[in-house]
């Protein structure tokens, strides 16, 4: 059995095979997902699992070097942001990067997400709550 952090294989595959600037989004449960993108759906209830162990655990296994939040999480949903903030803080310190954030409109976000190599849907269900992770290189 696998000993790091991600145990479904769908997600460990998929970060596994990230190319440099490749795009995963983690979204919440009410994010639209094109029927074509490859989803990676582990929402179970509402809030299970919620958006920021998720995003801890892909953090955990992917490097990154930049992300995408929707502009709207900083006044609408500022306890997730701000703990998001603090998880990517703690990334950047633990890779040794500075990962670059960016901010724009969600009807923007929902255009990038469907250019992500995948969407992980989570069971949040608090809004925008969601992120769009840019692959890095640790080298």
């Amino acid at each position: 059995m696998k000993k790091t952090t991600i145990l479904n294989a769908k997600l460990s595959h998929t970060i596994a095979t990230l190319g440099h600037t490749d795009a995963l989004t983690i979204c919440d449960a009410g994010l639209p997902i094109p029927e074509r993108q490859n989803r990676i759906d582990l929402a179970l209830s509402p809030g299970i699992p919620d958006f920021l162990t998720t995003l801890k655990a892909v953090l955990s296994e992917l490097f990154i070097e930049r992300l995408v939040l929707a502009e709207e999480i900083k006044t609408l949903n500022p306890r997730i942001a701000e703990a998001a903030l603090a998880l990517i803080a703690k990334t950047e310190a633990e890779q040794g990067n500075r990962i670059t954030i960016e901010y724009v409109a969600h009807s923007d976000f929902k255009a990038l997400s469907n250019q992500s190599k995948a969407v992980l849907r989570t069971g949040e269900c608090s809004p925008y709550a969601n992120v769009i992770l840019y692959s890095g290189v640790p080298f």
